[in-house]
């Protein structure tokens, strides 16, 4: 945008020390492996359910059919939905309900076992039993992931 500056740091500990992520040089398709991020409002892509969930694997280079067949089922038992799902998985995805949606979305996030997640108020506008395994989930995974901002 014209006339507009940008300044400062964004910086995150994946492991090595903190990264300032906001430079010039940073590898983007690197960061994009490392975090996954769920909307407020589900968007499933214009796509299968299955496909949905493979799509993030496919960008980052995966190749073997079974590896890529593995992490999907694992990421859609993560997110809930695996029992739901595992019978249409070549259904188009948009015709899920608000709620599958939304853990379809928290899976395609979980494929690619991201060092960080974010979420932007996931249950929103959820009914009040998909809220329930969204939060469930999130209760289960917030061992595995760390409460952000930490002070460098």
């Amino acid at each position: 945008m014209e006339g507009a500056r940008v300044s400062g740091q964004v910086t995150i500990d994946f492991g090595n020390g903190f990264e300032n992520i906001f430079q010039k040089d940073y590898v983007l398709p690197e960061l994009r492996k490392k975090v996954g991020m769920v909307f407020q409002t589900p968007n499933p892509l214009p796509m299968s359910i299955y496909k949905n969930v493979a799509f993030p694997l496919r960008l980052a280079g995966y190749k073997n059919r079974e590896n890529i067949r593995g992490k999907v089922k694992k990421a859609f038992e993560h997110a809930f939905l695996w029992k739901e799902v595992k019978d249409r998985l070549s259904d188009d995805a948009r015709l899920l309900s608000g709620g599958q949606q939304q853990r379809l979305c928290l899976a395609r996030s979980l494929v690619l076992d991201p060092q960080v997640l974010l979420l932007d108020e996931p249950t929103s506008s959820l009914d009040e039993t998909s809220v329930q395994l969204i939060e469930d989930l999130l209760v289960r995974l917030k061992n595995k992931y760390i409460a952000y901002p930490k002070n460098p």
